[in-house]
């Protein structure tokens, strides 16, 4: 399996999935958009992650690269039709790359709860996760309105769209699955995340998330792994194995 990763910020990476990756002896090449990598030729890769980041898929007068990287999504999903994964920002990329629509929404920091809809307790990607799930959460935009012909899969309280599917081979996830050790740490480093963490849950917050998502890390990487697994299953039904 070779696997293209796009990437919008150094510490938001594939996470425990580049162990699984590792493990797998899976071939992983990675384009960082704000460093100015060009988007290699798609069609050598069997499946697609399209990691977080703090911009917002609206700003591509600040970020002139969002325009070529839905133009790839597009290009991956509906005319190769391989197997793509989207989480937070690549969740939204995906959404506005199909025609749907993304704008500010409630900040969703901390460890929260997602629960399925009835068409995401029989998905594939999902088989044999928890429902609810708990999740980590980071994000102050959101999926408002889903590209056509996408299937809702899981939603919370104050973000209706948290998971979706296009065709039988495309998903964004809003919440994060690749969370590890260091991610609470490196992600408070960033000035925006830093001040939603602290619009949210107060100042000194971030010690009270770090020892939140430590309690879950052991549940948290075995979500990861399940999730990755079903994966790999999907990248195998259109490779033939």
């Amino acid at each position: 399996m070779r696997v293209l990763v796009f990437q919008h910020v150094d510490v938001e990476h594939p996470g425990t999935l580049r162990d699984f990756f590792r493990e797998d002896g899976v071939r992983w090449d990675v384009v960082h958009f704000d460093r100015g990598d060009p988007v290699p030729d798609l069609a050598n890769y069997d499946c697609m992650l399209v990691m977080g980041g703090p911009q917002d898929v609206w700003e591509e007068d600040l970020y002139p690269w969002l325009a070529p990287e839905k133009a790839a999504i597009r290009e991956f999903v509906s005319e190769l039709d391989r197997p793509f994964l989207g989480v937070c920002l690549g969740h939204q990329l995906l959404a506005d790359a199909l025609g749907g629509a993304v704008a500010p929404g409630a900040s969703e920091v901390g460890v929260m709860t997602v629960e399925r809809t009835a068409a995401g307790r029989s998905d594939p990607l999902l088989r044999d996760l928890a429902d609810p799930l708990t999740v980590l959460q980071w994000h102050g935009a959101e999926v408002t309105r889903l590209p056509e012909g996408a299937t809702l899969l899981a939603g919370s309280r104050d973000c209706r769209v948290q998971a979706f599917r296009v065709g039988a081979l495309a998903y964004g996830l809003q919440y994060h699955v690749e969370i590890g050790a260091g991610t609470v740490d490196e992600w408070g480093a960033i000035p925006t995340y830093a001040e939603s963490l602290r619009e949210t849950m107060g100042n000194g917050a971030l010690a009270g998330l770090r020892r939140d998502v430590g309690d879950r890390a052991s549940a948290f990487r075995e979500d990861a792994r399940r999730l990755y697994d079903n994966l790999r299953v999907l990248v195998g039904s259109v490779r033939g194995g």
